[in-house]
Order: structure tokens, then sequence, then C-alpha cells
């Protein structure tokens, strides 16, 4: 069958009941892959709230309203975990929490198209707009960008726009997966996939939420006193339903560390804390934490991030400066985004670690860069400039540009005076 273009689409169906939804999900499940979007809601939450699913098939597309009364989504979810149908999404991070939040397991198989641009050399992170245009020669409508998908009724330009997300990827999938194929990358692209399926990448940690502050305490009792506080406003955000920072501002939590408060007239002395907040429900479970935590024994408390940054190896700047010239040679001369092949942190610790435990030095990571990484480090390799390129230079070929001969040692240094 010949693919249809966009105008070739039916206007999308808007599901509103259970029995609808079921009979697509029936259909959907025979064909090879399905397109995969959402539009949520999380300014006012700490969850997202779905508001709607968009699905798109060969010959159709569908916006489901999850927000619709009694409307049974267990066949989204059967279809979702339909290991026969790979689901397609672009930038799927925020969808795939939403769908193990609601069904309590990951879509799979999934193929995310923003990765694979990554790949296949239309650079770092690239928007779905702009992907759409490069690979289809379409134009996103963005008049419904900020829309309020929750409000009801959803108008007929609304669900036009949202089917686009889904219509329009199903091309963006089918052209990358040629590309991929005639570079032989597909593989590259199935380990990124393996990754986001993993549940744990979903669910944040509270005792490790302090880390995210970036915080540099003087002890470790101080260090475990912001770790309890940060865990507690993880968790009571999430009973609470609102967002981390309405609850408490980042600002907030070293100043409340700071006070190690006792009681609510203590803690309202704190930036960002109303009286009303130390004396309430919240407050009370606040000192509770800081209670157990100022009791904790030494061997139970954090090391402070300043001890850790003290006695590790620190990175010489300039041969991380190095190491990101090669990373960007590498990422030029291959078309893949430069976050596909290594990180900062993975950067630092190729410059100080003998056996880094990175990516980058394993599989086709190690072969595109890893391997010439560590010839860098290890001085049996040099970055030069040839014409407008970056190139490497093996260190015989550097000794004799100086015109010294590799063979013979060099004269030693004569003192001065």
């Amino acid at each position: 069958m010949p693919r249809q273009s966009r105008a070739e689409f039916p206007p999308p169906a808007f599901i509103t009941d259970s029995s609808s939804l079921a009979a697509l999900c029936a259909r959907l499940a025979a064909e090879p892959f399905i397109t995969i979007d959402t539009e949520f809601i999380r300014e006012r939450t700490y969850w997202p709230e779905l508001c709607i699913v968009q699905l798109g098939g060969r010959d159709e597309i569908a916006v489901i309203d999850a927000q619709a009364e009694g409307i049974d989504l267990a066949p989204l979810g059967a279809l979702l975990a339909n290991a026969d149908v790979v689901k397609v999404f672009h930038a799927a991070r925020q969808d795939v929490e939403i769908f193990l939040l609601m069904f309590g397991a990951t879509p799979t198989p999934i193929f995310d198209t923003q990765i694979a641009a990554m790949v296949a050399g239309f650079g770092d992170q690239v928007g779905y707009d702009a992907l759409v245009s490069a690979l289809t020669g379409a134009q996103i409508d963005k008049s419904h960008r900020f829309s309020d998908w929750s409000a009801r009724p959803l108008s007929a330009s609304q669900l036009s726009y949202a089917a686009a997300d889904v219509t329009h990827l199903r091309i963006v999938y089918e052209k990358l997966l040629e590309r991929l194929s005639r570079d032989n990358r597909a593989d590259w692209v199935q380990e990124e996939m393996a990754a986001l399926t993993d549940p744990g990448l979903y669910r944040a940690d509270p005792e490790a939420m302090w880390l995210r502050l970036k915080l540099r305490p003087n002890s470790r009792r101080q260090a475990g006193l912001l770790r309890a506080i940060a865990a507690w406003r993880e968790r009571e955000a999430q009973r609470l339903n609102i967002p981390r920072g309405r609850l408490l501002k980042d600002e907030a939590i070293p100043e409340i560390a700071a006070l190690a408060p006792e009681n609510a007239e203590t803690l309202a002395r704190a930036r960002g804390v109303t009286r009303g907040f130390a004396e309430g429900k919240s407050g009370a479970s606040l000192l509770t934490a800081i209670g157990e935590a100022k009791v904790l024994p030494e061997a139970d408390l954090p090391e402070t991030l300043m001890r850790a940054d003290r006695d590790g190896p620190k990175p010489s700047p300039a041969l991380v400066a190095l190491l990101r010239v090669l990373l960007a040679a590498k990422s030029e001369e291959h078309g893949v985004a430069p976050r596909m092949l290594a990180s900062s942190d993975d950067l630092d610790r190729l410059a100080t670690e003998d056996a880094p435990a990175v990516p980058a030095t394993k599989g086709w990571r190690w072969r595109m860069f890893g391997e010439d990484a560590m010839a860098l480090r290890e001085g049996r390799i040099a970055l030069a400039a040839k014409g407008k390129r970056v190139r490497l230079v093996p260190l015989p070929e550097v000794d004799a540009a100086v015109g010294r001969d590799p063979a013979t040692p060099e004269e030693p240094a004569q003192p001065l005076g």
C-alpha cells in the first residue's frame, strides 16, 4: 500500500468511551509499529496529570480523552505492553513516566526518534519540529503549544494540532530507520532504547535528592540534615501531589539545615517558611525528620561533597579541554551528537581514571571515541589542525614536525643561571 501523505489521512477520531478505545487498540495491535504522544499538565501537581493520548496507525489517527468520565484505559495498557508492536515516541521520557505510573510498567519495545536522530547526525536533542521539517518538509502548527489540555471541550483545531504529533512521526520513524540501516547503526540505537524501558530511570530516590542541589556542607552532620530535609520534601510533595518547589523552595533547604530547628518557632525563622507552614502538619513532620537526622550515628551520615572533591582525583582542566576538542572532532567526523558519545562527567573520569566505567569505554562508543580518548590521555596521539579540520597525529609525527628524531632521546634541560 502506498504511504499516505499528511493530507490523505482522515480527520483524527476523538475517543471518549471504553468500547471505542478497545476497538481501536485491537486494530492497532495488528500493526508492526504505532506512534504515540501525550498531552499532560504538571504545573499544579507533583504527578503528571494525563489529559489526552494520541495514537497513530497506518490508516488512522486517534486522540483519546484520558479524562473522559468512566473511560477504561486498560486496553491502552495492553497495547503498550504488546511486544509485537513497536511504540514510537519523540523525546519519550515524560510519556514513558506517565505510562509507568498509570500501568505499573514501561511500554515495550519502544523507539525514540530524538535519540535516533542524535545517532543519525541531526545534532544534540533535536526538536520534533526541526526533525519533521528536515525529513518530511512539513511545518508544525505551533498555535496550541500552550493549550490547557485539561479544559473541555477540545476544539477541532486542538485535535488537529495533537494529531500532527503522531502523523508526521510515522514518516520520521521510517526515514530514520532507513538512515540507521544504511549506516549500520541500528544496533547502537537499540542499546539506548533498552535503557529507556528501565523503570528505575523514572523513580527518583528521595534520599539522593539533596545531591541535585549541589550544596557544599561543612560537615557530615550538616550533610545529613540536608539529605533529611530534601528527602522529606520529596516524599511530602508526593503525598500532597504538589510541586516540590511549591512546598519548599530549594533555597530554604540550606537555611533550615543551618538553623537545625527543634520547634515551629525556630523553623518559621527560615526564609521562605511561613508560620502557618511551621505550625501545621507538614511543619511537624519536617521537624520530626530533622530530629531523626540529628541523632543518626556518624557511620550513617553521608560524605560531604567537599570531602569527596578533596579526596578524589582532580582532572586537569587542560586535559579535559583536549578531550572535549577530540569529542567535538569525532562528533563532526561521524555525524553523532557529542552527548551520545560522552557527557562532561565522562570526560572528567576519562581524564583521571585508569579504567573508567563509562559508556565511552564500551561497544561502538569505544571504537568511535573512547579508544582515541585514552590514547590522547596516555600521550600516544596528539591533536593538530589541518585546514579547517582537527586530525589525530601519532606522536612520532609530532616529534618529526618539530625537527626531532623520535628515536633520539631529548637532551637534558640546561640548568638556569
